[in-house]
């Protein structure tokens, strides 16, 4: 890889920009009473420059990304920048798919129309990833629909198209990375406590190392473990709604299992090994952070359930054919290469790149990680969206 110019530039800019604190309504999503808006962020364009030709909007699920760490370092680069936050920032547990795409037309419209962008690049980061190819293939190639009967908004067959396509960092969407994390030595889903020894990656005997007949036999007890919980949702869903009522809140007990955290022969890279993003895994896994550690019955099958989620990548990077770059950092402890392989071979583009470069997750480590990442994705950008 040729080193950036917009390194220099980077090195000699304090990463001045402009901020816009932006809230909109979206076609299903109205400001609530008390004042606040259901879709919200902070725009970043270069300074003296309020409105730049190109731009970025950034979504997660429900992490809050108007703030984004890459926000003034592209807006530095003459690149503007939205980190957009829908309705279900810090809620992924009423997750719906179909108007998380709806509130992010809504930042895609008012980034063409109010802002005039010509080149609109849609960056999936970390979860988003799985988000914003979503987003692209129905806006492409509408083919969601409801799930269950009841009504469904006609605003989600009429989205925007983005340009381009990035996926940083990003995972298979949160079916699979549930299930790659979820334990599937856990007994009784009721209690956190009771374990098979024969399928625990933290009992010695087992490893690590891990022989190739435990990696077999562990995964596909993850997805056994994932299958059983949606088999038990849509029972316990029909119970409820025969005595009238609509859905609940339960748990799901140790999701930090993912046997790569300990073994760095599976799936190789920089990472630190016997670790993930919550630190000593085994720890973590047993203690009460982590994602989904509480939802409803419906959020867990539109959003987690193998089966029957909408959300996975697979089901959307084939109707994803703008020009695409995945990025993947080699020092990332929770997505790893084989991640970024796996969304790079999905993609429909035919123009389609993928990098693995130094950085964690965030990309706060090494130094100058995130600044050497942006200057990439300026530099891709640029020969993109001169030749559109």
């Amino acid at each position: 890889m040729q080193p950036s110019p917009f390194l220099a530039l980077l090195d000699n800019n304090p990463l001045h920009c402009s901020s816009t604190f932006v809230a909109l309504e979206s076609a299903t999503g109205r400001c609530h009473p008390v004042g606040s808006h259901p879709c919200q962020g902070i725009y970043y364009t270069p300074a003296g420059v309020p409105r730049p030709r190109v731009a970025i909007i950034a979504t997660h699920y429900s992490a809050d990304l108007s703030e984004h760490y890459l926000g003034p370092r592209m807006a530095a680069l003459g690149i503007g920048f939205l980190g957009w936050n829908t309705r279900f920032r810090g809620a992924e547990d009423t997750f719906a798919l179909e108007h998380a795409l709806i509130d992010i037309a809504a930042g895609v419209r008012w980034l063409r129309e109010l802002q005039g962008v010509e080149t609109l690049v849609l960056l999936g980061n970390s979860g988003g990833g799985s988000l914003m190819a979503a987003y692209q293939s129905q806006a492409a190639n509408p083919v969601l629909a409801p799930r269950r009967p009841g009504p469904w908004p006609e605003a989600v067959a009429a989205l925007p198209k983005g340009d381009l396509y990035i996926s940083l960092n990003a995972h298979g969407g949160r079916p699979e990375y549930l299930t790659a994390i979820i334990d599937p030595s856990v007994i009784d889903e009721f209690d956190p406590v009771a374990t098979d020894p024969a399928l625990d990656m933290y009992n010695e005997a087992n490893g690590p190392p891990y022989s190739a007949e435990f990696v077999l036999r562990y995964r596909a007890a993850q997805e056994a473990r994932n299958h059983r919980i949606t088999d038990w949702a849509l029972t316990e869903l029909e119970r409820l709604q025969a005595r009238g009522h609509s859905d609940r809140i339960f748990t799901v007990n140790r999701v930090w299992a993912d046997l790569r955290f300990m073994d760095p022969s599976l799936d190789p890279s920089n990472r630190i090994p016997r670790t993930c993003y919550g630190g000593d895994p085994r720890q973590t896994n047993r203690g009460a952070i982590g994602m989904a550690r509480a939802m409803t019955l419906n959020t867990w099958l539109s959003l987690f359930s193998l089966k029957h989620s909408p959300c996975r990548a697979a089901l959307h990077l084939p109707h994803v054919t703008v020009p695409s770059l995945v990025i993947q950092g080699l020092q990332d402890v929770g997505v790893f290469p084989g991640d970024a392989r796996l969304i790079h071979e999905g993609l429909g583009a035919r123009d389609k790149r993928l990098e693995f470069m130094p950085g964690t997750h965030f990309l706060d480590s090494p130094p100058g990680a995130a600044d050497a990442v942006a200057a990439v994705m300026a530099d891709w950008i640029r020969v993109q969206a001169g030749s559109l």
